[in-house]
């Protein structure tokens, strides 16, 4: 009788070891499994003016090896875009590279165009919304824009964000440029496009929020 028990008693207690083992092997599997990150954005992420390589996008790459982490960058951004140029472009972007992660940087063309804000924020809304539906995390980039079409649109578009971020859930980079845009000696000559000095911020102002998502299981 006691020699039963030791055997059952050994038995159970294998049991749990191995369910043990189980879940630190799925654990750690879900934490290394790879992950595709895809930036849509508009010229501060297509390094315009720039050496090809110097702008935070291509920062982030370095740092995403340094770090060690299994996540390929895939930038879709273009110059000039427009939150209804990347809109209609990523549908197709998703279902090319399945991403695991979105990056919105989009909305600065529309404010400097005086375009509406409600536009802009149903063209942002659908693309968190379509990124989400594709099993994709969001991490909106929030933009500020000069005053040149008054008090109102200014701060109805830089509150534009939060507001997207608190409804839909996403993550949210509350300002893109914070310790660049009132810095002349960061730009270059069009006052507009910041330079590669700039970059290193530009990054550090993404990173704290991004790297959690990188590192969360998929």
């Amino acid at each position: 009788m006691q020699s039963q028990n030791g055997k059952s008693g050994w038995a159970a207690r294998w049991l749990r070891w191995m369910a043990a083992l189980s879940l630190v092997f799925v654990s750690s599997f879900a934490y290394s499994a790879s992950k595709t990150l895809l930036v849509l954005g508009d010229s501060l992420s297509a390094e315009y003016g720039l050496v090809r390589g110097s702008g935070w996008v291509s920062l982030l790459e370095k740092r995403i090896k340094e770090e060690n982490l299994p996540v390929t960058v895939v930038n879709a951004s273009i110059s000039g875009e427009t939150t209804s140029g990347g809109r209609a472009r990523l549908p197709a972007l998703l279902d090319k590279h399945r991403p695991d992660l979105v990056i919105i940087e989009l909305g600065g063309n529309d404010g400097l165009r005086g375009l509406p804000v409600k536009s802009a924020e149903a063209n942002l809304r659908a693309m968190i919304t379509a990124s989400q539906q594709a099993n994709a995390r969001v991490l909106l980039a929030g933009m500020q824009i000069p005053p040149n079409y008054g008090r109102e649109y200014t701060q109805q578009f830089f509150g534009m964000y939060r507001k997207l971020a608190q409804e839909t859930r996403a993550a949210l980079v509350p300002f893109l440029l914070e310790g660049v845009a009132d810095r002349v000696d960061l730009f270059q000559a069009d006052r507009i496009h910041p330079t590669a000095q700039a970059q290193p911020v530009i990054l550090d102002n993404i990173w704290p929020v991004l790297k959690g998502m990188l590192r969360a299981p998929k």
